[in-house]
């Protein structure tokens, strides 16, 4: 007897009623995560932006964090697909051969180009430091300061000049690139949006509304990241008496106007893509009807709109706002962004093509293969992990925390 065929899907699909045999829910939770990465991506830069292309001062020390972190979170960004892959290996041609025959082939090159936009960027506004620190570190004793001292002469990339013009055409530059990355930024999102909605084939994702929808959500839930990660570290680190700086309060109350901003803008044009939906009720209306207030009801009203969009609103626009109330706003706001991510993914993929049948993920908690950790709950807390580890080794060379 032959062992049966093991086919990507079977361990966390289940069907019901008529589904065709070869159907699957084949995009997991890595795809789950991949747009909400790279969505974070473009949501922190574009706080940063505020500050350095809209002269936002009063949003200075959250804007460069911001930045550091939109870096930290670009390294993570490709990952969830490589994860999702059956044969990742040959993933360098994306970067080596980009081109514009397929939205994903034309991620090689945006990728490649707001990946060079960031560290220039970053380079721009950190180069005196880099400087300072290397004359600082000269002559000091021991192994360690001699390899700091030889990190920062590398990263000064021989650029010694500290004059004040140098500094005002650092300026000039950083602005400039930071006008440049924010379209990039929003490209770098918006074509996860486009190839949800260029499926014609699904009738939850074919909508020219999609790309918006994904760019606006991801500066929604890029703003409250930075929100919420800036000001734990800051409270903790105040505490644990590794800087004199605290937490600075207008800082976050002035972000939260821009959240809020952003927030029913977002909101605004998910409700308008369900009401076209329902309002045109095209011929895969009934099953997508059957979907959305019957089979995801729960997902999509009470999870995503309820707790993750209009509790945070509510909470946000409330007088004598806390950091506590803005902590937890901001927490519902990326659980809601994540369930938007969800619903579109795993939604899109709840019907079956013959509209006579529904299939569930059902998410693999713990894992008995490779597969099942990838697609599981361990392979999506790996990928929501790795952004802090990668910040917090950058944070090591560039204070993004700390006024220089």
């Amino acid at each position: 007897m032959t062992d049966p065929v093991y086919v990507h899907g079977m361990d966390w699909t289940i069907k019901e009623l008529f589904v065709y045999p070869n159907e699957y829910i084949n995009w997991g939770i890595q795809i789950v995560m991949y747009p909400l990465m790279t969505g974070l991506v473009a949501g922190a830069f574009v706080l940063s932006a505020l500050y350095h292309v809209f002269g936002k001062k009063e949003l200075k020390m959250i804007a460069k964090f911001s930045l550091i972190f939109s870096f930290a979170l670009l390294f993570v960004a490709p990952m969830p697909l490589l994860l999702h892959l059956q044969q990742p290996l040959r993933c360098t041609e994306v970067f080596f051969t980009p081109h514009f025959t397929s939205a994903i082939a034309a991620f090689g090159l945006i990728y490649t180009v707001y990946f060079i936009i960031v560290a220039c960027e970053i380079w721009f506004i950190y180069r005196r430091y880099f400087v300072e620190q290397a004359m600082a570190l000269k002559g000091m004793p021991g192994v360690y300061y001699r390899i700091k001292r030889a990190t920062y002469i590398v990263l000064s990339l021989g650029a010694y000049e500290l004059s004040e013009e140098s500094a005002r055409i650092d300026e000039k530059i950083v602005k400039t690139l930071a006008a440049i990355g924010i379209p990039v930024a929003c490209f770098l999102h918006g074509y996860a949006g486009f190839i949800f909605g260029s499926v014609k084939a699904n009738a939850l994702w074919m909508t020219p509304l999609m790309p918006v929808i994904f760019i606006i959500s991801a500066i929604v839930s890029g703003i409250a990241l930075c929100m919420l990660s800036y000001s734990v570290i800051m409270v903790c680190r105040t505490r644990w008496g590794k800087t004199r700086r605290v937490l600075d309060m207008d800082v976050i109350l002035k972000t939260t106007k821009y959240l809020l901003g952003f927030l029913i803008f977002a909101i605004t044009l998910e409700l308008l893509d369900m009401v076209f939906r329902g309002y045109t009720a095209m011929k895969s209306w009934s099953i997508l009807r059957s979907v959305i207030f019957g089979k995801d009801f729960i997902d999509i009203f009470i999870l995503q709109y309820v707790i993750g969009n209009f509790v945070p609103l509510i909470l946000l626009l409330l007088p004598r706002l806390s950091l506590k109330r803005v902590l937890l706003a901001v927490t519902l706001i990326l659980f809601g962004v994540f369930m938007m991510r969800w619903n579109v993914v795993i939604g899109g993929q709840a019907f079956s093509l013959s509209f006579s049948g529904y299939m569930h993920f059902h998410l693999p908690i713990i894992p008995h293969n490779i597969e099942t950790y990838k697609e599981g709950l361990f392979g999506a807390l790996t990928i929501a992990i790795m952004p802090f580890i990668f910040f917090w080794g950058l944070n090591k060379l560039i204070p993004s925390l700390e006024e220089h």
